[in-house]
């Protein structure tokens, strides 16, 4: 499995889940499996099969998330030097020359990224095409309604 490139941020918030996952939800699903057996036949008993189904998610999420920590790639966007150049994990200030608004991205791995919050994924359309750009250079982004052109106004690494 090849590396993939998370933030320092994007690891954290994993390895919070991960803790939680194994302090927390794990003891509280073994106790609820525990509580659910003494209660007898386990051949009708909807506790017993709901902490067994929740048990088998928390165990597949313990796993997911630790292959991918332990294929991470953390990168800290702030001790990069691209000589102002688009790069992962570098938040861009963005004019969209059709509707003249601003708007501005960091560029994250696909596990962190969240529009809502202006993470956007390394392998989405408009990162892939501000990659390697400079302020005042134009970035095409072959959008759902057609090409959409942005002006890259600032490139930060924080």
């Amino acid at each position: 499995m090849s590396t993939v490139p998370i933030t320092v941020k994007g690891a954290e918030k994993l390895k919070a889940e991960l803790h939680r996952l194994k302090t927390i939800e794990r003891p509280s699903v073994i106790n609820a499996i525990a509580e659910a057996r003494a209660q007898g036949d386990l051949s009708e008993n909807a506790e017993y099969d709901a902490a067994k189904e929740k048990q088998g998610f928390i165990e597949g999420r313990i796993k997911e998330i630790e292959g991918k920590l332990s294929n991470a790639q953390i990168i800290d966007p702030s001790s990069l030097d691209a000589e102002g150049r688009v790069v992962f994990g570098a938040t861009v200030k963005l004019e969209d020359l059709d509707a003249g608004s601003q708007v501005e991205y960091q560029i994250v791995g696909d596990d962190e990224a969240d529009i809502k919050a202006n993470l956007i994924s390394i392998s989405s359309p408009i990162a892939r095409a501000l990659i390697g750009k400079y302020e005042g250079d134009i970035a095409a982004v072959q959008a759902p309604g057609g090409v959409r052109e942005y002006e890259v106004l600032e490139v930060r690494y924080i």
